[in-house]
């Protein structure tokens, strides 16, 4: 009696943003809850489209297997730098790009200004499948902009509703919902047989 092959999930690689994700982020959480790898900057709070990619490339290096980055805010643009600076692995099966800042905003000027050091956010297809995801009402970012930001990025693109910076400061703590859109990648990413969250 033969069976479909099983293969181990991809593992995840957590890529934060300003802050590196507290406790409560859905990041952190999602970390403990996965088991995954997880991206920590020297100085959290001091973004670089090179010192950021940089310790990206770092934990890629180290983690062996396929792997899919999960990255929110300022994260999203170190993925963006890191595929255009290194070579990326072919093991890298996917990403999702979660709540997207725009540094040509002016709320995140004014409140975030260390973020807009990210600028200009690479427009170049990722080599890779990649979701993004967006708020209604993210104060960096408008829907449209991250839908730009999908297209330039040959990504898929879906709106998490009003759902402000899909953080915890907008009551987003585990978000399942988050879960359901990563399986669902996942099934699109990886061959058929590669077992579910």
């Amino acid at each position: 009696m033969s069976s479909t092959p099983r293969h181990a999930l991809p593992r995840l690689v957590i890529v934060p943003g300003l802050g590196d994700s507290g406790p409560q982020h859905w990041q952190t959480l999602w970390e403990q809850k996965f088991g995954a790898a997880r991206v920590r900057q020297d100085d959290p709070e001091n973004p670089t489209p090179e010192g950021w990619a940089a310790r990206l490339q770092e934990v890629v290096e180290a983690t062996p297997g396929p792997l899919v980055l999960v990255a929110h805010s300022c994260g999203v643009p170190t993925v963006a730098h890191w595929a255009q600076l290194y070579p990326v692995s072919e093991r890298v099966k996917g990403a999702l790009l979660v709540a997207p800042p725009d540094t040509d905003n002016a709320t995140l000027q004014r409140e975030h200004p260390a973020a807009c050091q990210m600028a200009p956010l690479p427009l170049r297809p990722l080599p890779f499948p990649a979701l993004v995801v967006a708020s209604e009402t993210d104060p960096f970012c408008t829907p449209e902009r991250a839908a730009a930001f999908a297209a330039a990025w040959d990504a898929a693109f879906v709106t998490a509703g009003e759902a402000g910076h899909i953080n915890t400061a907008s009551g987003h703590g585990d978000w399942p919902e988050g879960e359901v859109l990563l399986s669902e990648a996942l099934n699109a990413w990886t061959p058929q047989g590669f077992t579910q969250l």
